[in-house]
């Protein structure tokens, strides 16, 4: 069983909508995912503002694709490379360190991760 960034068992990330690379509900990964979705976020309206303006709308619904869009409040796996540059820019959504993979800690420090987790005082 994969790993989350807690050393635990991988929790599910969101089943509606459903996320992950493998479309799965978990934040997994593999050889195929060269974009290393394995951040679950709970998205916000900057957020999606700010990875809308780096070219990748996550908005727009993209049916051909099974992609419904997403609007705030969702939970998705993002990129840990696109959610550490939002870190960078100060626009990082929220994260669900159960059910943020383990990998993510090859991008990300595990304090910054857990400065924003739902769970964080």
């Amino acid at each position: 069983m994969a790993q989350n960034v807690l050393g635990t068992e991988l929790q599910s990330c969101s089943q509606d909508p459903v996320t992950g690379f493998y479309r799965d509900g978990c934040c997994n990964t593999g050889g195929g995912d060269v974009g290393v979705h394995v951040v679950c976020a709970i998205l916000t309206d900057d957020f999606l503002k700010y990875s809308r303006s780096r070219g990748n709308d996550l908005s727009t619904p993209k049916p051909e694709y099974g992609f419904p869009g997403l609007s705030e409040g969702d939970q998705w796996c993002l990129c840990a490379s696109r959610w550490k540059e939002a870190f960078d820019a100060g626009v990082a959504p929220q994260v669900v360190l159960e059910s943020t993979h383990m990998a993510a800690l090859e991008y990300v420090r595990l304090t910054d991760l857990e400065a924003h987790s739902v769970n964080s005082d």
